[in-house]
């Protein structure tokens, strides 16, 4: 049984990590190469140590009750969306309140973590640090590499013919912090991701001009929703989780396009993406700078010359003063020896996108390295709980001979193309989260609530599906749980309620859930109790049959 971990990392998924080890009564020993704790979330001015770091303006997309750390929620006074220090200052208070600097080596940098030589047998790694300029190496029962997704920005340059003659600035956002010193350049700005939208609109109220290019378009959502309630607080519920499996895929997706589209129509903004694979990003004033004129949308770059890009729709923009290429990152593992560095990239090799499948003995675990619709943070302190118990042998796994010949196979049936290759797609945030609660024994039985516990079940059910719901039973069980969810509400309206308003609207209330979701409410009540049946399955299965046909094929 494992007993001493090494931690890789301090930023958000180390400090769960930690955490969760402590939880198991194993020994965490964490190795942070910067000075605090925090990661990316720690802002600098400047970019001279390589590490990735928000830039300035940074407000999270996800709002603050999906995504925190589900026995510590946010103070009730922090606004739902929070600046980069705000939620910095959160991460500060979690270490602390729960005594985790101690195990932190700071300055301290990963060389090279390597499999002793009885491996097959103990499952130990040699871990080799150093800390200024002294290296130590030392033995540990098991790793958790918590270094993040953002470690090897992906620069493509060779995908742009003449972008070497290209006289003019040429910037990864990595090394992006601030809007100044772009004043009055014409600016583009390559992939629309998260990032990209950000960085576009910042720079548009200060450059001369900003022109966005993308290959593929996205979809745009805003942080709130109608009556201006947090969107991932009003769209990630249990109760649409079961319509969604339920219904045709072909209905959903058109329903979603609707909704998109209502707010504001996408094909004419020039952000419309492919329906087979479509993006999607937050951004609240994307749409308003397109309006404005201040960012122009613009289609792949086909070819750069010395101050010019000339696009695949056959228009030019000269004068181009700075390229920003926000293209993403690749993940990197530099202290893995080969073929683990290469396997460890590879999210198909990963069980349960964290163990990697080919070792003898499950002690080593990735914490984070997952596309999610919805937060990371919650899904890596999931993934954390699970791995340590797995660690400790109280979780069980399929060898990995069992493990490595399922992924061959998939491999074979996916280059034929009787498979989809589904590993790179960004998973559903409940039913993962459901899928690594159900092993450890924390997922909420919502059948068993409503019998127990009404007014919690409904909230589990019909409300917002918070990180709290994974303590209310189980390992690691919470006491608090119950309050916080039933208190979720209150908190997210705090903030806003800073100058009294003579006969305002109540708080969200079970009134306000019966009137917006009252049709929800009642499908998703049905389908709970039929979702098994065979009969629903051969309707579902018909259903898509006859509607499909009259149906974008794939527009979610």
């Amino acid at each position: 049984m494992a007993k001493r971990v090494a931690v890789v990392g301090a930023g958000v998924s180390g400090l769960s990590s930690i955490k969760c080890c402590l939880d198991e009564d194993l020994e965490p020993t964490c190795f942070e190469r910067s000075d605090d704790i925090g990661g990316l979330w720690k802002f600098t001015e400047t970019s001279k140590d390589g590490m990735t770091r928000v830039y300035r303006s940074l407000v999270t997309n996800i709002c603050k009750e999906m995504s925190c750390y589900s026995d510590f929620p946010f103070q009730e006074d922090y606004p739902n969306f929070m600046k980069h220090e705000k939620f910095w200052g959160y991460l500060q208070e979690f270490a602390e309140h729960f005594d985790l600097l101690k195990y932190i080596r700071f300055r301290t940098t990963v060389c090279s973590i390597t499999k002793r030589p009885d491996f097959s047998e103990t499952g130990q790694w040699d871990v080799v640090t150093e800390t200024e300029g002294k290296q130590d190496r030392a033995v540990f029962d098991a790793v958790m590499v918590c270094s993040g997704r953002f470690l090897n920005p992906h620069l493509p340059l060779q995908s742009f013919p003449g972008i070497h003659k290209f006289k003019g600035q040429i910037l990864h956002s990595q090394e992006y912090r601030i809007p100044e010193g772009f004043e009055g350049k014409r600016v583009l700005v390559i992939g629309l991701g998260n990032t990209g939208g950000d960085i576009a609109v910042e720079l548009s109220r200060t450059a001369a001009q900003v022109f966005l290019s993308t290959r593929t378009g996205t979809w745009v959502n805003s942080r709130f929703l109608e009556g201006g309630y947090p969107f991932n607080m009003m769209v990630v519920r249990r109760c649409r989780n079961v319509i969604a499996q339920v219904l045709p895929s072909c209905v959903l997706k058109w329903i979603q396009e609707r909704r998109m589209n209502k707010r504001f129509n996408h094909e004419n903004y020039g952000l419309m993406c492919p329906r087979k694979k479509p993006k999607f990003i937050v951004n609240d004033e994307l749409p308003t700078c397109i309006l404005c004129g201040t960012v122009t949308m613009k289609t792949s770059v086909k070819e750069f010359t010395e101050t010019s890009a000339l696009f695949e729709d056959g228009t030019v923009e000269g004068n181009i003063d700075t390229v920003i290429f926000t293209t993403g990152y690749t993940f990197s593992f530099p202290f893995f020896e080969e073929p683990l560095r290469s396997l460890c990239t590879k999210k198909l090799f990963l069980y349960k996108q964290i163990l990697p499948s080919n070792l003898e003995r499950a002690t080593l675990a990735l914490i984070g390295f997952i596309g999610l619709k919805g937060s990371i943070l919650s899904a890596t302190e999931l993934q954390a709980r699970w791995a340590t118990r797995v660690f400790k042998g109280l979780c069980n796994i399929p060898p990995s001979q069992k493990l490595m010949a399922e992924i061959t196979k998939k491999e074979q049936l996916t280059e034929r193309g009787m498979m989809k290759d589904t590993s790179e797609d960004k998973l559903d945030f409940i039913s993962y989260l459901d899928d690594l609660a159900a092993c450890i024994g924390a997922k909420p039985s919502v059948p068993f609530l409503f019998l127990k516990d009404p007014r919690l079940a409904w909230e589990v059910f019909f409300g917002p599906c918070t990180p709290y719901q994974y303590r209310l039973t189980g390992p690691g069980k919470w006491d608090g749980a119950r309050n916080a969810i039933l208190t979720q509400w209150d908190r997210t309206m705090k903030p806003l309620k800073t100058r009294f308003v003579p006969d305002s609207s109540k708080p969200v209330s079970m009134s306000h859930y019966l009137k917006a979701w009252g049709a929800s409410v009642l499908l998703a009540s049905l389908l709970l109790v039929f979702r098994s049946s065979p009969l629903l399955k051969l309707v579902r299965d018909k259903l898509q049959d006859r509607i499909s046909p009259y149906l974008p094929v794939s527009i979610w």
